[in-house]
Order: C-alpha cells, then sequence, then structure tokens
C-alpha cells in the first residue's frame, strides 16, 4: 500500500495547505484534477486496506473539491467491480475540477442521488466528502443532517482529507463533524487533526502527498510539528562510567500543603525515576517525615516560613514549583521567595493559579498549564483556549516567557522562539489525579541532566505521555499517576543504538 499510515512530522493550517496546492499546480507541474484523481485513488486504497470484505460503499459527497474526491473514489470502487452508490449533499452544480471528477464517475456508472438519511443502510461502508478543511463556520442545515445521520450509523466511516465539521486549524467541532474510523489525509497534514477534537473524530489517520515534489514543501512553511520520542530520547546520553549523583541535578520540589502531600511526592519521585540526581522536597512540617519514610531517597525538609528554604535554594540546581501547593499564605509567601530564584524552574497548578493573580514574566521557566488553569493565566474562558489551543499556547509564551506548555489532547509546546510542537501520545486513562505532578517532575528531573528548556519540555511531555500509554495497556479506566514510574524508568534509558 503506497499510502502510510507512518506520517510526515510537519503540520499547516487550511490556508497552508492550500498554498501548497497552488505551488504544486504551479510549480510541480502537476494538474488540480491530477491531484484529485490521485487523492481519490488513495483513499480508495485505504477503504480497501481497512475493509477488505466490503463490496457495498456509500459516498456522500459536497459541492466543492472534497466532493470531488469522493466522486474519484466511487469510480474507483466501481471499476473495482464494488457496488458504488453517491449522495449528493449541497449544491448539485459541480465546477472545476470536481465536475470533471463527477463526469468520470458516472462514465462508470455511478449515479448521484440526492442526500436522505434513510439511504444510508445497506451499505457497508460510508464514505465521507463533504466539506474539507474550508470549513470557518458552523454547520447547519442539510450538511449537520448528514453528518449526523452518518454517526448514528453503526457502518464504519471514513473521511476523505478531514472529517467534516472539524476545524482544520483548531481541533475544535463546527457544531457537528463526523467521528470517522480512519481519515487518510492528502500532501499536508492540518494541526487540528491531532488536538482538542481531532483525534477522537479523525480515527486512525492515514497519509498520501499524492507525489507531490519535494521542492514544494519548501516553500511553505509548516506551523507545527509533531514529536516523536525516539529521537527525542538521544537527548538522554548514556552515563559515563566515573559518574556521580552531583552530575544529574539537585531538584528542589516546593509544594504539598496540609491535604496534598501527595502531589508534592509523586513530582519528587518522577525527578528521581528519569534521572535525577538529588532530589529535596520542601513541604510542610506535618508530613515531611511520613514523606520521607515512604520513599527515603526524597530529602524532606520542613518549611513553615520564606527563610527556611534560603539554604535549599542554595543547593538547588532546578526547581518545581506549585504541585500541591495550595493558595494559603503559607503558599503565596513561598511562592514569592522561590520566583526570586534564577534558577530554571517548572511551575504548575497553584503555582500557576497564583501566578495568573500578579501576571510575571521569567525566560528561565516551563509553565506547565491544563485548559483550566491557562485560561486563569490568559483571562479567558475555558471553551475560549480549547477553541484554538494553538493560539492560546502562542500567547502564554509571550505574557509569561520561558516555555510554555498547554496540556490536554495533543499537548502543545510553544519555546522562545515561537515555534510550536505537538506530543501525539497520551490517552483518556490519564485524566486522573496527580498526572500533572508527575510530568512536573519528569521536566524538572530532565532540566536537571542539563537539557534545555525546550528539550526538556519537549522529551518530558513525550515520555510523562508514552509512560501513560504503555500503563494503559491493561485498561486506561483505574489508571494511577504512580502506574506510570516504572515506564518512565524504562523509557529514560535509551538502548546503546538509540543513544548512537
Amino acid at each position: 500500500m503506497r499510502v502510510r499510515s507512518s506520517l510526515p512530522l510537519a503540520l499547516y493550517r487550511a490556508e497552508s495547505v492550500r498554498a501548497l496546492d497552488r505551488e504544486a499546480i504551479k510549480s510541480g507541474g502537476l494538474a488540480g484534477l491530477t491531484l484529485m484523481n490521485r487523492a481519490g485513488a488513495a483513499a480508495f486504497e485505504v477503504l480497501r486496506a481497512r475493509w477488505p470484505a466490503a463490496s457495498r460503499i456509500l459516498v456522500l459527497c459536497g459541492p466543492g473539491n472534497n466532493g470531488g474526491d469522493g466522486y474519484v473514489l466511487a469510480r474507483e470502487a466501481r471499476r473495482a467491480g464494488l457496488t458504488a452508490a453517491i449522495r449528493q449533499v449541497g449544491d448539485t452544480a459541480l465546477e472545476g475540477d470536481a465536475r470533471a471528477a463527477a463526469e468520470t464517475a458516472l462514465a462508470a456508472g455511478v449515479t448521484p442521488q440526492p442526500f436522505d438519511a434513510s439511504s444510508l443502510g445497506g451499505h457497508e461502508v460510508l464514505v465521507d466528502a463533504l466539506l474539507g478543511t474550508g470549513l470557518d463556520r458552523e454547520v447547519r442545515d442539510e450538511f449537520r443532517s448528514a453528518i449526523e445521520s452518518v454517526n448514528q450509523s453503526p457502518r464504519p466511516r471514513l473521511s476523505i482529507d478531514i472529517p467534516s465539521g472539524l476545524n482544520a486549524d483548531t481541533g475544535a467541532v463546527m457544531g457537528a463533524a463526523v467521528r470517522a474510523d480512519a481519515t487518510v489525509s492528502f500532501i499536508g497534514l492540518k494541526q487540528g487533526m491531532f488536538t482538542h477534537a481531532g483525534p477522537e473524530h479523525c480515527g486512525e489517520i492515514y497519509y498520501d502527498d499524492l507525489s507531490v515534489p519535494g521542492a514544494v514543501f519548501e516553500r511553505v512553511p509548516c506551523s507545527a510539528h509533531r514529536l516523536e520520542l525516539g529521537p527525542l530520547r538521544r537527548l538522554i546520553p548514556p552515563r559515563p562510567r566515573d559518574a556521580h549523583k552531583g552530575r544529574f541535578g539537585h531538584v528542589l520540589v516546593v509544594g504539598g500543603e496540609i491535604g496534598y502531600a501527595g502531589a508534592a511526592r509523586m513530582a519528587a519521585e518522577a525527578a528521581l525515576r528519569v534521572g535525577a540526581g538529588l532530589v529535596s522536597l520542601a513541604t510542610r512540617a506535618a508530613h515531611a517525615a511520613t514523606l520521607c519514610a515512604a520513599r527515603p531517597e526524597i530529602m524532606c525538609h520542613p518549611v513553615e516560613t520564606p527563610a527556611q528554604i534560603k539554604g535549599l535554594l542554595d543547593q538547588a540546581t532546578v526547581i518545581a514549583l506549585g504541585p500541591g501547593l495550595g493558595r494559603s499564605s503559607w503558599a503565596v509567601n513561598l511562592l514569592a521567595r522561590v520566583i526570586e530564584s534564577k534558577l530554571p524552574m517548572v511551575a504548575d497548578a497553584d503555582a500557576l493559579n497564583l501566578i495568573a493573580l500578579d501576571p510575571i514574566a521569567k525566560n528561565t521557566w516551563t509553565l506547565t498549564p491544563h485548559p483550566g488553569e491557562a485560561a486563569r493565566l490568559l483571562g479567558m474562558t475555558v471553551a475560549e483556549v480549547q477553541a484554538d489551543r494553538f493560539r492560546a499556547v502562542a500567547e502564554l509564551q509571550r505574557r509569561y516567557g520561558g516555555v510554555a506548555i498547554l496540556k490536554g489532547c495533543g499537548t502543545l509546546i510553544c519555546g522562545p522562539n515561537g515555534d510550536i510542537s505537538l506530543c501525539p501520545y497520551g490517552n483518556p486513562g490519564m485524566a486522573s489525579g496527580g498526572m500533572g505532578d508527575v510530568l512536573t517532575g519528569v521536566i524538572a528531573g530532565l532540566l536537571g541532566q542539563g537539557l534545555s528548556s525546550l528539550d526538556a519540555a519537549a522529551l518530558g511531555a513525550c515520555l510523562h505521555a508514552r509512560a501513560g500509554d504503555r500503563a494503559a495497556a491493561s485498561g486506561q479506566r483505574g489508571l494511577l499517576a504512580s502506574d506510570l514510574f516504572p515506564h518512565l524508568r524504562d523509557l529514560a534509558n535509551p538502548t546503546l543504538s538509540e543513544s548512537l
């Protein structure tokens, strides 16, 4: 199969994908109809690979080029001896390449009929070729009806290029969107497919560059890129034989208000599990001894006043601020003292909520908010953050400096140069308490071993999410944050071949 499920790393906004199309036609010497024929044929190839026994195909076509791709797929299905039917949604007066594609389908014996929800029965695969990437408003009328009918069908669903109703730039659902089992995308992967609602609606993603010359991609910059754990793990070099703990950083975790000791303990252990040489924990006196007994490798210090943390700050090389910190006067006073430090710092949880009340910018920190914390930092609603996560993470970095991580489905990372990367790992089982505390510790532990803030954020997010995927192998429901620890240790130890 020429279409591949291994995906390129570059991600594009819809306008950039259109620019790639134009450049392929202008400088690549490819006619628009040629690209459409290749796209429809590639989609049919995926359909046959995914559902080889299916013989009755229904294609829902819209009036634009996405519909044209659907006509090509129906034509190819008919030529392969399958029963292929088309239901046209919206304007039936097709133009340009879409019209030419429709004419070849008609010539192959495929006659389009108007859409009717009752016509979905009797088919084994439903193909979504309704709207494509150009959608910029809420789906209404017959398109919404068609999408809802497709989603209610028990039949498997294949989307061409992008699930109809999904915003290509943001991953937001525009009123209604097809929930595909598989999506085959062309030329440039759309960034919205990989975050927010994108993964839920795309299913398994396939890709075909339609044989567009490589020079075309050099002329159109991408807007973001996906991360891959394999290459990132090479940022952790093998340890020399004469290694000692002082070479791998001293992480100071600050947090653990009464009732929240576990958050600080998990952050501290996570730093150790990814290789930090030393980890200290500045926490409430009431449970310092208990935490030390539970994990004696963590040096637990009772700290009740800002003055008591000075010596710990002098010894540390990295700070993890916020796990279980709370918002009491104890927390406020500690944060005010710690935030003066020039050490590399990871800020999470209530540290972020307190920073939001009195915003400052620091080039030495990494902020790790979930959408709720990001909303407070930006003075927005959670819905506004989620409506365009790429814009939100860029604005977090612009306002607060350093490196910004916006957690969630398709975690995003933005560094000082404004480039955005996306972590493609993780699963719904990680929606449980303590996961963010573990991530804080992971990133702090990597900073302690000498990684830059941006590298530590990228590798840390991927290590954490991939460990979550491994831990979820026995079931997502009931997954605990501490279940990640053995997998973090394994993933943080690249094999010799990976290190070379």
